[in-house]
């Protein structure tokens, strides 16, 4: 079927998307937009009508991540179920997928394109960290939790359940095998047992 007069294919977005990750992750923060639409099987038109610059196709990547982060949160399930799924997400992440090349592209270019960096933190940890926050501070108003600074807890709860992950990413040392099931559980049962009502 035909798209209407201006609809956007959304398949060649993604693949857009998935082509510069893939890129990001091997070349590093310079990567060109004619390598990116080369990659992604697009013509360099179609890629500039959808994201006019690198800093959006950053943006993008870090939204779509911070999206598919952040939907346990919309589950309803119970606080523990939500907790986990979500603790399993940070870990696929930053220990399963190997997110050393994407930290390292990110920390390289934040000297010399601080808005770059900015936009991907705020589009991507800082939003998935917000929707934490605004997560346990709807649980805590339901009397389910008590999280007095939701934005404090959010952070910690990260911080349990990566704990050096990020640095041994970052510094491209290899992850240790772990248990992601099993860590996003008792990650999740500590944090709960710390803001019990």
């Amino acid at each position: 079927m035909p798209r209407a007069p201006g609809q956007v294919d959304e398949a060649k977005t993604q693949a857009i998307l998935d082509a510069a990750a893939e890129l990001a992750a091997t070349l590093g923060p310079k990567v060109s937009m004619e390598a990116i639409a080369r990659r992604a099987g697009v013509s360099k038109q179609t890629l500039y009508n959808r994201f006019p610059s690198r800093l959006e196709i950053a943006r993008a990547l870090a939204t779509r991540r911070s999206d598919l982060l952040t939907q346990p949160l919309q589950s309803g399930g119970d606080a523990e179920a939500v907790l986990t799924a979500y603790a399993t997400g940070l870990l696929e992440k930053i220990v399963r997928e190997n997110a050393a090349g994407a930290l390292r592209s990110v920390a390289l270019m934040s000297t010399e394109a601080p808005e770059l960096a900015q936009a991907v933190y705020q589009a991507g940890p800082a939003t998935g960290q917000g929707r934490l926050a605004d997560w346990l501070a709807a649980q805590t108003r339901a009397g389910r939790l008590n999280t007095p600074d939701p934005v404090a807890a959010a952070e910690m709860f990260a911080g349990m359940t990566l704990g050096h992950a990020h640095l041994r990413a970052f510094l491209g040392i290899a992850q240790p095998e772990i248990d992601t099931a099993a860590r996003a559980h008792e990650t999740a049962q500590r944090f709960l047992r710390a803001f019990a009502v």
